[in-house]
């Protein structure tokens, strides 16, 4: 598989810095990008508190025999990680190109959703094995400690979805963050719950099995992750893009006759680069064409950087990754 290193005009125009346009942000497609000030403090704030809360957490479900607990724990985590990932994705986005990095380091969006994706399923592995365990021998539970820790758990998510109510609004990244925060208060109130019958009833087996629905709750949410990340990785078109229709629209454009050397693929878990050839038997129709169609490209397709390649189609070219015509 050789590289066809074109030497004509290979337009890249950058004009994927005004960032406006469709993000595609893994799972989530949001429109703006987050205002860096007043959406950044709501994340900072919110992993800062989140984050001392897994630990807290954690601990007290280790000394409570509480498996409810710690897969609780396990979840908030795992929306600490994805805001995580969300902010580095909105801080990111502006990361400058240097040295070998020419698209700056956009990418490290994807190897995060990656690592978060298979921490998460390796946590929730350890949960559930944990929990079927205590099926087989049932450990004292501390219903009471339960309930108090997963009540502050209500408290901390219920704030944090309160932080990002404003910007969810007009930002779809951050309207996942506070959709997550909402299900783990949901998922908390249910461990109090547990904690409650507990405590009422003396039914351990109560606790391991809660654990394992949040431990569903989390796989579930986490393939999906995982399997979108794996794509990103592979350079798959993302979800937020159709490739049929882009191709269409190209062909479709005054003076194109063939479209051929299509790539679509993710920079980052936010933006999205082309690059075509475009055969145009009239000759290069002039900046302003191509700037033209970077511009419809941008705004119906949400792709920030195209590099679109004009041929007159005089010479027979055909794809560099075709081995044999299909």
């Amino acid at each position: 598989m050789k590289h066809q290193h074109s030497h004509d005009h290979d337009h890249d125009h950058d004009h994927g810095h005004e960032h406006h346009g469709h993000h595609h942000g893994l799972g989530h497609h949001h429109h703006h990008m987050p205002d860096p000030n007043s959406n950044g403090r709501a994340f900072a704030l919110a992993i800062g508190v989140n984050t001392l809360f897994v630990a807290i957490e954690f601990i007290y479900g280790f000394i409570a025999h509480s498996t409810a607990l710690m897969a609780d724990a396990g979840h908030n985590l795992s929306d600490v990680l994805g805001l995580l990932l969300a902010w580095g994705a909105a801080v990111l986005t502006r990361s400058k190109p240097h040295g070998r990095y020419t698209y700056g380091l956009r990418g490290s969006t994807i190897l995060a959703a990656l690592a978060n994706a298979v921490l998460l399923l390796v946590a929730c592995g350890a949960i559930a094995w944990e929990a079927v365990q205590r099926f087989a021998e049932p450990a004292p539970v501390a219903g009471s400690t339960v309930s108090i820790i997963a009540a502050i758990g209500v408290a901390i998510n219920g704030f944090s979805a309160w932080l990002f109510m404003k910007g969810a609004k007009d930002d779809l990244n951050v309207r996942g963050a506070y959709l997550h925060m909402a299900a783990d208060a949901a998922l908390s109130l249910g461990v109090v719950v547990s904690g409650l019958v507990i405590m009422s009833t003396g039914w351990t087996w109560i606790d391991p099995a809660v654990s394992l629905v949040i431990v569903v709750v989390i796989v579930a949410g986490t393939w999906s992750l995982l399997r979108e990340s794996v794509q990103l990785s592979m350079a798959a078109v993302p979800p937020s893009v159709d490739a049929v229709k882009v191709k269409g629209f190209l062909a479709k454009w005054p003076g194109v006759s063939e479209v051929h050397d299509l790539h679509i693929w993710a920079m980052s878990t936010t933006e999205t680069a082309l690059t075509a050839h475009v055969v145009m038997p009239g000759g290069y129709p002039g900046d302003a064409v191509l700037d033209d169609i970077v511009e419809h490209l941008r705004e119906d397709f949400g792709i920030h950087h195209c590099t679109l390649q004009v041929e007159e189609g005089t010479t027979h070219h055909h794809c560099a990754l075709r081995v044999h015509a299909h």
